[in-house]
């Protein structure tokens, strides 16, 4: 095979249509949701029919608004952690950074309105930082992804327990603590439309536009094949900094809000990183990289909250969410992997010949454990 070839191979394999894009609406709509990506929504909506079916109460369109405010970080959260996993990589340092920028907030900002705004910038340059450390070791340095996110994440909780004594610290004024806690009030029907809802709406609209442009594209063809990405012209070690980037932004998006209602602790964020990692499986998303939609990742958040809701109502001792947890990453890959690997199988044109995309069929890379330093 020459140098060309790859290059072609993958120029035509973002130009093959899914079945998901042809045929009627009826038809695409059928065929989407019966890939992992498109299941995750009708499982979060069965979830939410069994959660009002054992508690009526939940079904107040007051309530499950709140709830959609409070889960916003977490799906956030695992927006962020799909342009990583999209790629091929993993962000352990994801609830790190949550509470290191929790912490910042409550040491910082104190009592003065006027320090919002420029600590808010800082605490955003902060996370643009530790993105960009992050994809710079995984890339240029060559080191795991795996590696470079959990030394993150240990010097970072080292650094919290250190300037905070392992104990609360700081207490931001009201008015900042009413972006995780405050909404628009008097909102027919709801009462109330929390402000984290707002923004992760904003911030999902803003994903699957970024999704649908060159990076996007880019993103996924490099999780897919990252070689011939390379061969393709793409830049993968400035590609994959982005997705740290925008990962490590999520996660203070998410700590900004948290500040709100969880407070000021060294151990809010903690499981973040995991957390987020089983909304994304959970969304269809697959570990090794190149499948997946950022939506789905947003969606799996959702569902993974409504499943454990439903277990409080069922009055399930609460010590069980790690063991489920941990089993739904083991199912969920289970199945996004190989419902992926049916959908690629190559398809027959006719006397036994297979079509041409068949030729750039991988097998799934590990996650975290390539460097994309090409």
């Amino acid at each position: 095979m020459t140098d060309d070839e790859p290059v072609a191979a993958w120029a035509g394999l973002l130009r093959t249509p899914i079945a998901a894009h042809q045929g009627g609406l009826g038809v695409r709509a059928a065929a989407a949701l019966a890939t992992p990506g498109g299941a995750v929504f009708v499982l979060a909506i069965g979830l939410l029919v069994a959660t009002i079916v054992a508690n009526p109460n939940f079904g107040d369109p007051g309530v499950v608004i709140r709830f959609l405010g409070r889960t916003a970080p977490i799906a956030i959260a695992a927006m962020g952690q799909y342009y990583v996993i999209v790629s091929g990589e993993f962000d352990l340092s994801m609830g790190a950074v949550v509470t290191a920028q929790v912490v910042m907030a409550g040491e910082l900002i104190g009592q003065d309105e006027g320090r919002i705004v420029p600590v808010t910038c800082l605490m955003l340059l902060v996370g643009v930082g530790i993105g960009l450390v992050n994809g710079l070791a995984t890339t240029l340095l060559r080191v795991p992804s795996f590696i470079v996110t959990l030394g993150t994440m240990l010097a970072l909780t080292g650094l919290v327990r250190y300037l905070t004594g392992g104990a609360a610290t700081g207490n931001p004024v009201d008015s900042f603590r009413d972006i995780g806690r405050g909404g628009f009030e008097d909102v027919p029907v709801v009462d109330v439309i929390p402000y984290p809802l707002v923004i992760f709406l904003v911030l999902a609209v803003a994903a699957s536009w970024l999704m649908r442009r060159p990076f996007g594209k880019s993103l996924v063809a490099a999780g897919d094949n990252p070689d011939a990405a390379h061969l393709s012209g793409t830049p993968l070690w400035w590609l994959k900094t982005r997705a740290f980037i925008l990962s490590s932004l999520s996660a203070t998006v998410a700590g900004i809000i948290l500040v709100g209602y969880a407070g000021v602790h060294p151990s809010v964020g903690n499981g973040y990183e995991f957390t987020a990692i089983t909304a994304v499986v959970l969304g269809g998303v697959l570990l090794g990289g190149g499948r997946g939609w950022v939506l789905s990742a947003a969606a799996g958040a959702f569902a993974l909250e409504l499943l454990f809701t439903l277990l409080t109502v069922l009055d399930v001792e609460s010590t069980w969410r790690d063991t489920v947890q941990g089993l739904i990453i083991i199912v969920a890959v289970a199945a996004a992997g190989r419902a992926w690997q049916v959908g690629r199988r190559p398809r027959r044109t006719g006397r036994g010949a297979v079509s041409p995309t068949s030729s750039t069929q991988s097998h799934p890379p590990t996650p975290g454990l390539k460097t994309g330093d090409k």
